[in-house]
């Protein structure tokens, strides 16, 4: 029986910040990567959504703070919207923390950060999100 090899916590992480500085498969409507430069534990992170056609979120830009916390990719990130959006009982809307997203609630270690903001992004076109009122563009937590 082969044995699995577990992929420590800053490789899986200096791979996904490859990825996102490479730039992701798709039509370019995700992207992220650390928030600064200097920081060596690869903890914080930014994201970036554009949101999808023949929604309310159409053509807007959302931003999102990720942290990786010690245990990621074990546990799941913490995310936080820094624009303000409307997606239902999906977000916090008092601080824009991602609160029920089912792919954080079900998290499997072969999830990415990349996973997540697609997650999102595919939130804004669903039936249940896609056309509610949302918040003046540019306005922030």
């Amino acid at each position: 029986m082969a044995e699995k090899i577990v992929v420590p916590r800053n490789f899986r992480l200096l791979e996904e910040l490859e990825k996102g500085e490479k730039g992701l498969e798709g039509d370019g409507s995700i992207s992220y990567g650390l928030a600064s430069p200097d920081d060596i534990l690869m903890t914080h992170w930014i994201g970036t959504i554009i949101g999808p056609a023949q929604t309310k979120h159409d053509g807007r830009i959302y931003n999102v703070k990720i942290t990786c916390g010690p245990d990621y990719p074990d546990k799941p990130p913490q995310v936080k919207f820094v624009s303000r959006i409307n997606l239902g009982n999906i977000i916090n809307v008092s601080n824009g923390e991602v609160t029920n997203l089912s792919i954080l609630k079900n998290w499997q270690r072969h999830f990415t950060i990349e996973t997540v903001l697609k997650e999102l992004q595919r939130e804004m076109s669903s039936p249940a999100h896609k056309n509610l009122a949302q918040p003046p563009e540019g306005s922030n937590y």
